[in-house]
């Protein structure tokens, strides 16, 4: 198909506020997703994405031969120790999905090859596994259409046969009763695909026997659960941006009782665990922005009982915490990097976990006994694969475990750099850099990444899927934009709401400061990012159309005001406090300031390549179908324009290892050919 397709246009107009919207591609929302004139235009799109990729000799398949040659012909993961079990999974350049063992007593058996349930589905994902307390059954989430909604399977390991399926549109997790005969559960609302009901399935019984433990009555709060340190709770949260609520279930008790810890208050967020006689409470009341730890008895849980543990600092943010016999670990983000610290129980004395390298991150992970001696953690940089340590809570020992292997690759032949640069307002941002060493930075093209949404930070991690490019001769940035939480909680802040602006700002700001520094070519500039990453794309190639040579937007979050003006949209009532509630004047007109559809106008815009998937239970597919024909209407400077539709998968594009490199490499490959076009 040489020319692009224009899908026709009906004329829609949206008011709010006295403010009138036309829409001209409005109707090209099926929320069923049977509509054969939309199948059909979304077909045209792929078919003219397919042939400006074979015109323009764009070679994806090299990269993803590079994809290829890096990955060993069979990978094992880490063995994970629950209990005198190790859990652990392989893989091969052969399969797409992952083959799940356990070991115990020294014999090794295959619980899970998901190679085999995916095999007669277009799209398979599992959400993870969660072998019971007794080690005797497995369950798991099954997602068939990428939505997102999973049933729950459960399988006797002992007999390698399924006992049972649970069609429960759930969110993939679950938790086990001490019994290991029934297990809790979350359900998800079929229209707003919130996660809002709490409850309980026996063995055996009939799904419409299962008992309902809690409902969220406040579609602003989604319920996520977990299970306690100590493994005698059920810990229920019940959340949304700026404030949430947990609720506590003795696991040990036949009375299923959930108790509430504190009940939710305006602007205040805070997240329990236990030990054997205490909860410990991470909390940002009384206006503590980066939060501070207390701790109180297990059956003290008023907000009278705490006492503070570890104080608030303005400067680091406590993200996390881990409970062990004697010590407890911070995971602590100061100056836009991770900070383990151990800290003794009785004492309270510190003690910094130190790392030599000037940009990396960690993360604890794999520690499931509350009476270890140990503990373990993922230590990457965006030159260094992911390794797991070990490191004695008593000695200070520390030694590595595993590591990620990736074939022909030397980190010596990299260089990694940790700037800051001045944005407009002022605010210095971090960026993370990596090139090949020896290369002219001045000339070489440049690829900033950024995201900038949900307080999520982008980690300055080994990153393979970009490397491609890095070999290239690419200059890869992360740009540390506001929105996310990289320098604390008020990085996030004045990064939402009524202050989104800061977060295109500070990445257009970020991309113009490495440009005067003579890092890249003024002439070779790329970005890319996904989901509120793709709003990112969106917003900055409609402020300065012409800084950028092409952007890669995925799965992205367009359509701003449409959606978040419309309830039974997914997931929409849930991020209010992120984005504002367009029914408030002053937070609607705030949105539309920046919202990428509706400020799309006659500008000389650069190539740029959208991919969505029609069943994105995220952001969903009618957003991208409508933006590339509008951006393509008004881009003024003849430049591609181009949709890559998935026809089935979900937010993450297709399921499989090996699919979704190809998608990558495709993506990495628009970038590449335009770098070597004309430059």
């Amino acid at each position: 198909m040489k020319n692009p397709p224009f899908p026709k246009k009906i004329k829609k107009t949206l008011t709010l506020h006295n403010d009138k919207r036309v829409d001209w591609y409005h109707w090209l929302r099926d929320d069923k997703r049977q509509n054969k004139e939309i199948l059909n235009y979304l077909s045209d799109e792929n078919k003219y994405s397919d042939y400006w990729f074979k015109h323009n000799k764009v070679n994806s398949e090299k990269i993803y031969r590079y994809f290829k040659n890096g990955l060993p012909k069979f990978e094992e993961s880490f063995k994970n120790r629950i209990d005198d079990y190790q859990y652990f999974s392989t893989t091969t350049l052969k399969n797409e999905y992952r083959k799940y063992y356990r070991i115990h007593k020294k014999k090794k058996k295959l619980i899970l090859d998901v190679n085999k349930l995916a095999e007669n589905h277009d799209f398979y994902n599992i959400s993870s596994l969660f072998p019971s307390r007794d080690h005797n059954l497995l369950a798991y989430g099954e997602d068939v259409n990428g939505r997102r909604e999973y049933s729950i399977a459960i399988k006797d390991i002992n007999k390698n046969k399924i006992l049972e399926k649970n069609s429960c549109s759930s969110n993939g997790i679950i938790i086990w009763n001490k019994k290991s005969d029934g297990y809790f559960y979350l359900r998800k609302d079929q229209k707003t695909l919130i996660t809002n009901s709490l409850y309980f399935h026996k063995l055996g019984d009939d799904i419409k026997k299962d008992k309902l433990i809690y409902k969220e009555k406040d579609n602003q709060f989604s319920l996520n659960i977990s299970l306690s340190r100590s493994k005698k709770f059920l810990l229920l949260q019940a959340s949304k941006t700026e404030s949430n609520e947990t609720w506590y279930l003795d696991l040990e008790s036949k009375v299923f009782t959930l108790k509430c810890f504190l009940k939710r208050k305006t602007k205040h967020l805070y997240y329990i665990d236990d030990t054997p006689k205490n909860f410990f409470i991470l909390s940002n009341k009384q206006k503590q922005k980066n939060f501070a730890l207390y701790k109180t008895d297990l059956n003290k849980t008023s907000e009278l009982n705490w006492k503070i543990f570890v104080s608030h600092n303005k400067d680091a943010l406590i993200e996390d915490f881990l409970c062990f016999e004697d010590f407890l670990i911070l995971e602590i983000r100061k100056k836009g990097l991770p900070q383990l610290i151990q800290v003794d129980l009785k004492t309270k004395k510190r003690t910094l976990i130190k790392f030599s390298d000037k940009a990396f991150t960690i993360d604890l992970s794999n520690n499931n006994e509350y009476k270890a001696r140990h503990f373990s953690f993922v230590f990457s940089s965006l030159k260094t694969p992911p390794s797991i340590f070990s490191q004695d809570l008593y000695t200070k020992k520390r030694k590595k475990l595993w590591s990620q292997k990736i074939l022909n690759h030397n980190e010596n032949k990299y260089e990694t750099k940790r700037l800051s640069i001045k944005a407009r307002d002022g605010v210095l941002v971090p960026i993370s850099l990596i090139y090949k060493k020896g290369i002219d930075l001045k000339n070489a093209p440049l690829l900033q990444y950024g995201y900038g949404s949900y307080g999520s930070v982008v980690e300055p991690s080994f990153k393979f899927t970009f490397m491609p490019l890095v070999d290239e001769g690419f200059i890869f940035a992360i740009a540390h934009i506001r929105g996310g939480q990289d320098l604390g909680r008020d990085w996030y802040d004045q990064g939402r709401m009524m202050k989104k602006m800061n977060t295109f700002f500070d990445f257009i700001d970020c991309t113009k400061k490495l440009l005067s520094k003579n890092i890249g070519n003024k002439q070779n500039v790329f970005a890319m990012g996904g989901s509120a990453g793709g709003l990112l794309m969106g917003a900055i190639i409609n402020l300065e159309p012409k800084l950028y040579k092409g952007i890669v937007s995925a799965v992205p979050f367009v359509d701003v005001l449409t959606t978040m003006s419309d309830e039974s949209i997914p997931l929409t009532t849930f991020e209010y406090k992120e984005w504002g509630n367009p029914k408030k004047k002053k937070e609607y007109f705030y949105m539309k300031k920046y919202s990428p559809y509706d400020n799309i106008s006659f500008k000389p815009y650069p190539s740029v390549l959208v991919t969505s998937s029609l069943y994105d239970s995220q952001v969903q597919y009618f957003e991208p179908a409508k933006y590339v024909p509008k951006l393509r209407e008004h881009s003024t400077s003849g430049n591609p324009v181009l949709l890559k539709m998935n026809m089935i998968g979900g937010h993450a594009g297709k399921s499989g290892r090996l699919a979704s490199l190809k998608e990558m490499s495709e993506e990495l490959g628009f970038i590449s050919n335009l770098s070597i076009k004309d430059s």
